[in-house]
C-alpha cells in the first residue's frame, strides 16, 4: 500500500473511532403568570418527561408576578416564552409591546365569580351581595358585562377593593359574600382554605367569549428563531396532552418539584378546571390551536367591555398565529 493511500485509511479509521460531540441544547426560559400551582402542571410534567429535551431545549421554567410582568419580561427579551392572560397580551401589544400569542390554551375565560356554597349558588342570588374584586386584573372589567348579561344592575351589587391575597381574605373572614377571580386558581383553594365546598358561575356560561392563558413569544424571536418556536411548540403540545391523558400523575410530578405548594386536591382540581377550558367550538383537535375567529369575537369584548380603544383593535393576525403549532 502506498504511503499516501495508508496515511489516508489511518485518518479514515481515526475519524469514525473519534467520540462525537454532542450538539448543546438551546437554552429557553419560560415566565408563568404567577407562582406554581395545578394549572402549570402539564409545563412541569413534560419538561420531567423529557419533551423539551427531545426537541433540542434546555428550558428552565420561572415563576411570575402576573400577565403583565410576564408580558413585559417576553418583550424586553429577558425570557424567550411566556404563559399570560392572552387578552392582557392582546392590549399590550396594541399599544405597541413586541409580542404575540403563538398558542392559546384557555380558550374560554377562566373569569368567576368564587362563593363559600349557600351564599351564590346562582346568578340571581348576587343582588345585595358584597363581591371583592382587585381593580386592573384582567376579570374585573368584565363585571358590568356579567351583571348585564344576568340582567342585575351594577348598583344592586356592593363590591370591596383590594390585593389578590387581600381579596382572598375577605371571603374568609366574611367581610364579602364572594371574590372575582379565576376558576382555577382561588376556585380551586378556596375549598381547602374554608374547608367547606364552593359555588363557581363562570362568566363562560352566561356567553362571554374571552381567550385566556396563551403562551407569548416576543417579536424578535419569532423573526429571528423560529425554529426554537416552532420546536417549544411542539413539546408544549405533547406535555399538555400527556397531561390531558394522566392529570394525576402530571400533578404528582408538579408536588415533588414543589412540595412547597401542598394542597394536593386543590392542585389536581386547578388543573382539571383549566383542562375544561383548553377547547372552544371551531378549535382543535389539538390544544393551542384555536379559531381565528375566536380571537375576533375577544377583540369586541376588549374593546366594549375591557377598556381597549376602538381605534387600536385591529385583527386577530396582528395578535395571534398558528404557524408554530404542530
Amino acid at each position: 500500500m502506498e504511503r499516501r493511500s495508508f496515511l489516508a485509511t489511518v485518518a479514515a479509521v481515526a475519524l469514525l473511532a473519534a467520540p462525537s460531540v454532542a450538539k448543546a441544547n438551546d437554552k429557553a426560559v419560560l415566565m408563568l403568570n404567577w407562582v406554581v400551582y395545578g394549572e402549570h402542571a402539564p409545563f412541569i410534567y413534560g419538561k420531567e418527561l423529557g419533551y423539551y429535551a427531545d426537541e433540542g431545549i434546555d428550558l428552565e421554567i420561572q415563576e411570575g408576578r402576573g400577565s403583565g410582568v410576564t408580558i413585559q419580561a417576553v418583550g424586553a427579551g429577558t425570557v424567550e416564552f411566556g404563559l399570560a392572560d392572552t387578552a392582557v397580551m392582546i392590549k399590550a401589544a396594541a399599544k405597541g409591546a413586541p409580542v404575540k400569542s403563538v398558542g392559546v390554551l384557555l380558550q374560554r375565560t377562566f373569569a368567576s365569580l368564587v362563593s363559600p356554597a349557600g351564599k351564590i349558588d346562582k346568578p340571581e342570588d348576587i343582588a345585595g351581595k358584597t363581591i371583592a374584586i382587585t381593580p386592573g386584573d384582567a376579570v374585573t372589567p368584565l363585571w358590568p358585562l356579567y351583571l348585564n348579561k344576568i340582567g342585575i344592575k351594577g348598583s344592586d351589587v356592593k363590591t370591596v377593593a383590594g390585593d389578590a391575597q387581600t381579596k382572598l381574605n375577605a371571603v374568609v373572614n366574611g367581610q364579602a359574600d364572594g371574590l372575582l377571580g379565576s376558576s382555577t386558581e382561588q376556585g380551586a383553594r378556596l375549598p381547602d382554605i374554608i374547608k367547606a365546598p364552593v359555588s363557581i358561575l363562570r362568566f363562560t356560561e352566561v356567553g362571554i367569549t374571552l381567550v385566556g392563558l396563551g403562551i407569548v413569544a416576543s417579536d424578535r424571536t419569532i423573526e429571528s428563531n423560529p425554529d426554537l418556536v416552532r420546536r417549544f411548540m411542539k413539546a408544549s403540545t405533547r406535555s399538555v396532552e400527556a397531561a390531558m391523558a394522566d392529570p394525576e400523575a402530571a400533578v404528582k410530578v408538579l408536588l415533588e418539584k414543589y412540595p412547597s405548594i401542598g394542597l394536593p386536591e386543590a392542585q389536581l382540581r386547578s388543573l382539571k378546571y383549566s383542562q375544561a377550558l383548553y377547547f372552544a367550538e371551531g378549535a382543535g383537535p389539538k390544544p393551542f390551536r384555536a379559531d381565528p375567529s375566536l380571537i375576533d369575537q375577544s377583540l369586541e369584548t376588549l374593546v366594549t367591555y375591557g377598556g381597549m380603544p376602538e381605534a387600536e383593535r385591529g385583527k386577530s393576525e396582528d395578535y395571534f398565529t398558528v404557524e408554530f403549532l404542530p
